[in-house]
Order: structure tokens, then C-alpha cells, then sequence
């Protein structure tokens, strides 16, 4: 019966009526627009009890008549107002659809009570109506409870927060937070909104918005999340985005929008479900025509309803977008959920979605004898101070290596060009080559590098006291998943893989042989990705389009499917993309894919056994092989089927949350490098 939502709309109804007075918004506001009020909760509950107080009015009426031969009236009596407790909602239901004009599977339903109750069997109504409610209601709980494993990652921003006012921490409602405002986040908190840290270092949760398992370390001026989990250090924030302008906000109406989309054959399913009952009506006149048996055609009315073929679309895809929410994937309409699965071409974007988009150390290079970890220390300290992209990947692998840094003494900087400094009483120059031969470097620069520029290195020189000590090679890195998810996609049937880019086409082939892509395009202009993609489509691809969602617009509206990469905290990349992955790992996207066939796998399977419910139930019925009572227990035994069958979804991609990023060592191809971590031992 849930297949025509005879409960939801009743809520749906009382939701309405709820109005401007409902104060359940007001006092959390992070369910802004959500003014259920609990009405889903509350009204299954009713129902659950008005069912079992019916149900006991019908078992008391078998009991008596099992134990007392010559109680037939009140055993009667019994089974009357159980029948009519547990029919009221039933016929309650089917009057306000006839109300309305509309004739649904209801109708068959409050027929097969009525014609039982009208034949003085108030026992099979009352069964029959029990089995009915029943399975409603566990089909709504089974709902309610796919939802609330989507709701339970993304309602997480607490009620509180802790503001500073004057270095006096107050404690207030988080719908009182406003842009400005710095927000103390103990341990073991959730932040209360998005925001830059600005005192404290900790580590952070972040499974609810990027699905990552490992916590993430955050210091003064890293971004961090509403609905994330504080667990080390104390934070103080700098409040960027509260209420439902935070991420998490956004995520939030993404899923619900998604949720109430539809497919194509769902659409297709109520289109012919109103000439449904009329058949079914047609069907049971002519069995009661042939055969004059009234349990026959309540038979017929019972088995017919169609629940299991109705929720084999919808509990499936409510299992898939749990599975794809927990890994921090946003799918904003549940068609695309098809859709990738009839993908067979991918076009990605090279920097910031194959690659990283910051510069890191790929080679050290010393000269005259001098050990790689010097190289670094003379090079990293004279940069400390200087916010260049090369500075920074610098002093990071110095970091990371464990290179101590000393305090460089009359730093300078040519913007762009280079950096002096005195490190240890040694003057040092950190730059381009022609800006350290301007500066009176002897000798051919250039002699001992093997690496080309043209392919995306940036070469740094470092020279002291006038003399050339070695050189420094750095570059856009790839992700080290990119290559192992390209090869999934391959495996999973993807045809074609390409990649497209606005660096220059030496540099797109370095990174395409370092992740094994077989087609790159170089000096593309936003308009060439576009005329790229749209060439694709014509010779009959379906093509997903993977970008950062910010400068890659143009031509992630051309694909057939639009997917923004680390779209958290990014409200251009959200809103641009059909499908947005709140993380940077590519693994997600053959995950995806899998994921998206797997649904369409189930969906075909819940339409097979719905189908055999119907045709083998109206068979068996027709010809007086089932009663109404085992036709009710048929229909819901179709219903369950097909609810336990999608919720196999619900586990998909379990063994990605706890997932380790293997080390990966550049291809020999690419600039004959080493690792960022192996570089000051190894050179």
C-alpha cells in the first residue's frame, strides 16, 4: 500500500498544515525548510498502534472460536471491530484518492476489505487489512530508516557553539553566528560553522563532508567544515560561512533535492499505473463471471497491488545515494545514477584534478661534493621567508624530511625571480638561472641540468658566496591514485580516457604517461575542452567530464555527466557539476561507475520478482490455489524481497573508508626523479 504512499501523503498533508507556526525550525536551525515537525515518526507510530490494537480484536475472535464452540456472536463481534479498526485507514485512504479524482492500487485493496466484510468474513478482512497495514508500515520504517542513514552524515553541526566577545567565551545558538565572529572548538567537538583557523593546531574528522576515514591535521589559516569532529587540540575560528551557507548546509539540501528526482521508468511506472486498477477491476469481474467464488476475486484484488514492482526503483536508488553520500559523493539527481552506468568515455581536466595543483620537490641536485641535505638547508632557509609557491614546497619537504632550518639574515626578494639571503655567514642566492648570472654567478648554469622546462619542471638554482652548488627541480605533482582509478575505469569497461588541459602539450604528455592516459590535449582554451568533449558525443560516447568545477564550466556543461573534484568548501564547484565528490580521491569515480551498474543490476532484479508476484499471484488466485489471507502474505513477501535485496547497496564501497594512499614513485620517463621523501638521501 505504501506504493501509492497512503502514509507519506498523509504526512505529506500534515506537514502542510504545519505552516508558519511550526516552531521545530527555530530551534534547530540547521533544518531550515525541513518542517516535518516529526510527523514521519509520529504518525508510523499511531498507525503501528492502531494495528496492533485491531489485530488483537481478530486473534481474540480465532481464539474464542477455537476454544468455545457455541460463541460464534461474540467471536463475530470481535473479528467486526478488529476488521473495522484495521479497514478505517484503508477505506479512509481510497475515499480521499476517489475525492480527488485519482484511482490507485488503494482502491483494490479497500475492495478486497470491503467484499470480505460485506460476506460476513470479518476474520479475512481483518487478516487481510493486518497484513496490509503491515507491510506499509514496515515498508515506511525501512524508508524512514535508508533516510535517516543519509540524514545521520549530514545533520551534524551542533545546536551551541563557544563565541569570543572580548576574550570572554559565551556560549550561543549557532543561528546566531554571523560572518566575523570567532568560534572556540574544544576536543571531541563538531565545528559549529565554515571557517579559516586562526589559533590552535588539531586534527580533524572530516568523513562527513569528504568522506576521507584518516583525520586531518589543521593549523592557523587551514579552512575548516561545519559538521566536522574536533579530536585533538582546541581550536579558535574565524567564522567564513554560517546556518545553511555553510558546506555541510549545502550538502544537506543536495541530498534531499536528490531524493525527491526521479527516474525515467519511475516516471514511466506512474504514467501507466492509472490504467492499472481498471484492468485489475476487469480482471476480478471476470473471475467472479467464470467461477462465482467471492475468495477468488478478494484473492485477486490483494495479489494484484503492485508494492514490490513499485519500490523496486526507489529502494534501490535511496540505498545507492546512502552508499555514494558516506564517501563523500553528491549525486544531485538520482537519473544519474543511471546514467553512469551507460558511461564509456571519461575527459578530465589535468591540474588540480589529475594533478594536485601545488608544486612539490621532484629533484635535488648538488654540486661539488655537496650532500642533498644541504642543498635543501641552504635552499629552504633563504626561501623561509618568502610566500613564492616554490618557497613554500621548499620549506614543506625540509619539514617532512626532518632538514633544520636556520634563521636567514638580510633576506630580499625579486618578485618572480629569485631570493638573497646570508645563511651561516655565507651569502646565498635561491632563483632563476639568467637572474643568478645577472647577479654575477659564474660559469654555464644550465651545463648539468637534465630535465626540460617545457615538460612543467620549474628549475631553481642555488649558488653561494658567488658559485653554483646545485639546482632544484619541482613540479605540479600527479595524484598518486591517478593512475591505479584510470586503470579501474579501463577494467570497468570505459573506452576512452582522455585528458585536456591549458598547459602546454609537453607538459600534458608528462603527465598522461606518468598516469598511463593514452590521450592528452595540450593549450586548450576553456572553448577547445568544449569543442573536445562535444567531438566525443557525436561519434556516439557518453562522456563524464571531471573538473575542479571552477575554470572547467564550459565544458563540464557539455558532458553527459559533470563531476567537480574536492568540491568541498568550493560553492562554484557544487553548483556546477551534476555530481560533486567532496574529496580529491579519483578512486571515487570507477567507484562510482561500479556502483551505478550494481544499481541498475538490482533495479532490474527487484522488477523481475515484482513482476513474478503479480503474474504467478493473480494465476494461483484466479484458479483458487491461494485464499485472500495468503495473498496478502504473498504480497508483502514480494515487498520484502525487494527492500532486502536494494539495501545490499547500502554496503558498497565499505572497503574504500579505510583506505591508506600507497607511496608512489614518479615514473622513470618523467624527469627521472626521486620521491619528495627519498630526495635528500638518495641524490
Amino acid at each position: 500500500m505504501q506504493v501509492t504512499s497512503q502514509l507519506s501523503r498523509h504526512e505529506h498533508e500534515q506537514g502542510q498544515s504545519c505552516g508558519p507556526d511550526c516552531h521545530h525550525k527555530h530551534e534547530h536551525p540547521h533544518h531550515d525548510g525541513d518542517c516535518s515537525c516529526g510527523h514521519e515518526h509520529s504518525h508510523t507510530q499511531v498507525k503501528l498502534t492502531v494495528t496492533l490494537t485491531g489485530v488483537l480484536f481478530v486473534i481474540n475472535a480465532f481464539i474464542i472460536d477455537f476454544l468455545m464452540d457455541k460463541a460464534t456472536l461474540i467471536a463475530g463481534g470481535s473479528a467486526m471491530i478488529g476488521s473495522l479498526i484495521l479497514g478505517y485507514p484503508i477505506l479512509g485512504t481510497a475515499i480521499r484518492d476517489l475525492q480527488k479524482g485519482l484511482l490507485s492500487i488503494n482502491e483494490l485493496v479497500a475492495l478486497a476489505v470491503l467484499a470480505s466484510f460485506a460476506s460476513g468474513d470479518y476474520k479475512t478482512a481483518g487478516v487481510v487489512a493486518f497484513f496490509m497495514l503491515m507491510g506499509e508500515i514496515i515498508e515506511t520504517r525501512t524508508a524512514e530508516g535508508a533516510r535517516a542513514s543519509i540524514e545521520s552524515l549530514i545533520q551534524l553541526t551542533p545546536t551551541k557553539a563557544r563565541r569570543l566577545r572580548n576574550g570572554t567565551e559565551e556560549e550561543v545558538a549557532v543561528r546566531e553566528l554571523t560572518v566575523g565572529d570567532i568560534i572556540r572548538v574544544r576536543p571531541g567537538d563538531n565545528v559549529a560553522a565554515d571557517g579559516v583557523v586562526v589559533t590552535g593546531q588539531s586534527s580533524l574528522n572530516q568523513a562527513s563532508i569528504t568522506g576521507e576515514s584518516l583525520p586531518v591535521d589543521k593549523k592557523a589559516g587551514d579552512e575548516v567544515f561545519a559538521g566536522t569532529i574536533n579530536l585533538t587540540g582546541m581550536l579558535e575560528i574565524k567564522v567564513s560561512r554560517a546556518g545553511q551557507d555553510t558546506t555541510l548546509g549545502r550538502v544537506r539540501d543536495l541530498i534531499l533535492a536528490a531524493e525527491k528526482t526521479r527516474l525515467p521508468i519511475m516516471k514511466i511506472v506512474d504514467q501507466y499505473m492509472g490504467y492499472y486498477t481498471p484492468l485489475v477491476l476487469v480482471l476480478a469481474a471476470l473471475v467472479w463471471a467464470f467461477t462465482q467464488d467471492l475468495n477468488r476475486v478478494i484473492a485477486v484484488l490483494v495479489v494484484s497491488c503492485p508494492c514490490a514492482f513499485i519500490l523496486a526503483t526507489p529502494t534501490a536508488m535511496v540505498a545507492a545515494l546512502s552508499a555514494a553520500a558516506r564517501l563523500g559523493i553528491l549525486i544531485k539527481n538520482v537519473a544519474d545514477i543511471e546514467l553512469a552506468a551507460r558511461i564509456n568515455a571519461f575527459v578530465f581536466d589535468k591540474t588540480g584534478t589529475l594533478t594536485s595543483g601545488r608544486l612539490a620537490v621532484t629533484r635535488l641536485n648538488p654540486l661539488s661534493g655537496l650532500a642533498p641535505a644541504e642543498l635543501l638547508k641552504f635552499a629552504a632557509t633563504s626561501e623561509r621567508y618568502s610566500n613564492h609557491p616554490v618557497a613554500k614546497a621548499l620549506v614543506e619537504l625540509a619539514a617532512e624530511v626532518g632538514v633544520p632550518l636556520a634563521e636567514p639574515q638580510n633576506f630580499s626578494e625579486s618578485a618572480g625571480r629569485g631570493v638573497k639571503a646570508t645563511v651561516e655567514g655565507q651569502n646565498l642566492l635561491v632563483g632563476r638561472a639568467q637572474w643568478l648570472v645577472d647577479n654575477g654567478v659564474t660559469g654555464d648554469v644550465m651545463a648539468s641540468v637534465d630535465l626540460k622546462e617545457t615538460e612543467g619542471f620549474s628549475l631553481l638554482f642555488v649558488a653561494r658566496n658567488g658559485q653554483l652548488i646545485g639546482w632544484v627541480g619541482l613540479q605540479d605533482q600527479v595524484r598518486s591514485e591517478a593512475r591505479e582509478a584510470l586503470v579501474a575505469l579501463k577494467e570497468a569497461g570505459v573506452r576512452r580516457v582522455a585528458m585536456v588541459s591549458g598547459d602546454r602539450q609537453p607538459v600534458a604528455s608528462r603527465v598522461a604517461r606518468e598516469i598511463g592516459c593514452e590521450e592528452a590535449v595540450g593549450d586548450c582554451l576553456p572553448q577547445n575542452k568544449v569543442e573536445f568533449v562535444r567531438a566525443i558525443k557525436e561519434k556516439g560516447y557518453r562522456v563524464a567530464v571531471v573538473g575542479d568545477g571552477v575554470n572547467d564550466a564550459p565544458a563540464l556543461a557539455a558532458g553527459d555527466i559533470s563531476i567537480a573534484m574536492g568540491a568541498a568548501g568550493s560553492e562554484v564547484a557544487i553548483h556546477t557539476a551534476t555530481i560533486a565528490l567532496m574529496n580529491n580521491d579519483l578512486r571515487r569515480l570507477p567507484f562510482l561507475v561500479r556502483l551505478s551498474r550494481s544499481t541498475r543490476s538490482v533495479i532490474n532484479q527487484n522488477f523481475l520478482v515484482g513482476l513474478l508476484f503479480i503474474v504467478g499471484g493473480l494465476a494461483l488466485a484466479a484458479f483458487g490455489y491461494i485464499n485472500p489471507i495468503v495473498a496478502a502474505i504473498l504480497h508483502n513477501a514480494g515487498s520484502f524481497i525487494v527492500i532486502f535485496n536494494s539495501a545490499r547497496l547500502v554496503r558498497q564501497g565499505e572497503e574504500m573508508e579505510h583506505y591508506q594512499p600507497a607511496t608512489v614513485t614518479p615514473d622513470a620517463t618523467a624527469g627521472q626523479g626521486t620521491t619528495p621523501k627519498l630526495a635528500a638521501a638518495s641524490v
